[in-house]
């Protein structure tokens, strides 16, 4: 990937862990999530990855409540790539995929079962060819999130084989306690072995925590795609709190200034990934 290619901002508003108590400006409500996101957006972000909440701020997979954060995100945000999250904290089974048939842009797809910080993150195989079915059924294409190598190869497999769509969009998770940590040789490891397994693919990359920052710098630097947001981190250093998403996209945008890295446009960023034009 040259590192002239616009680079795609991913925004992660607000997941499923992070709470008022935690950062008062994680945005919890469709509304606040709708505003979040519009200033992220004009900040640079092209894709909003997506997670609803119940009122009590514990996580949901609602399929009302994400086809109204949807419409929101698409009524203020002209263009911009909608991704929702099919990811285990919110839901069991089959549920995880309740709303793949709002047929948003994207959608997150995790390949495999890994550990997280106290428990397994179950992806068995059965589900995983569920919701990649139920993604081909809606034309969803999928952002791979791969916690580990062995990710990354399923999913090429996968692709192989039809079950999903290619060109592939794989984005590496790192920093999570108990799965990969951001290291840097892995890293690049990472990024040859898709290459060399599916060298059309695109690659994004994003650091939990305090791994935010230099993951991002890694995958500007070498020419991906990259993803911040207060899902991920909700911190600018040790001691100061994210004021807003928009203020984590502008570090991003910023590193992007430094490594001499146009930031995509929405128009740009679909034609990349292979999206239809926004309506």
């Amino acid at each position: 990937m040259s590192q002239t290619q616009p680079c795609i901002i991913c925004v992660a508003i607000t997941g499923s862990l992070p709470r008022k108590s935690d950062n008062p400006a994680v945005p919890i409500t469709v509304a606040e999530q709708v505003e979040s996101t519009h200033a992220a957006f004009e900040a640079g972000a092209t894709i909003a990855h997506c997670h609803v909440r119940n009122d009590d701020e514990t996580p949901s997979s609602d399929p009302d409540r994400f086809a109204a954060l949807k419409e929101g995100i698409e009524r203020h945000c002209p263009g911009m790539i909608v991704q929702l999250s099919t990811g285990g904290r919110s839901g069991a089974g089959q549920a995880r995929g309740g709303m793949l048939p709002l047929a948003p842009d994207m959608a997150s797809l995790s390949v495999g079962s890994n550990n997280f910080p106290t428990r397994v993150y179950e992806n068995p195989p059965d589900l995983v060819d569920w919701l990649a079915s139920e993604m081909l059924r809606h034309d969803v294409k999928p952002e791979i999130e791969a916690f580990d190598l062995g990710h990354i190869v399923q999913a090429t497999r996968m692709a192989a084989d039809g079950r999903l769509k290619g060109p592939l969009y794989v984005q590496f998770v790192m920093g999570v306690k108990n799965a990969m940590p951001a290291d840097e040789p892995i890293f690049d490891f990472y990024i040859e072995t898709l290459k060399r397994l599916a060298p059309d693919a695109l690659w994004c990359a994003a650091g939990i925590g305090a791994a935010q920052l230099t993951v991002n710098e890694w995958s500007i630097a070498k020419g991906g795609h990259t993803r911040t947001g207060l899902e991920d981190n909700i911190r600018l250093d040790r001691t100061t709190l994210a004021p807003s998403n928009a203020a984590l996209v502008d570090r991003a945008v910023e590193l992007c200034a430094k490594y001499d890295r146009p930031v995509a446009t929405p128009a740009q960023a679909r034609r990349m990934l292979g999206l239809k034009d926004a309506a």
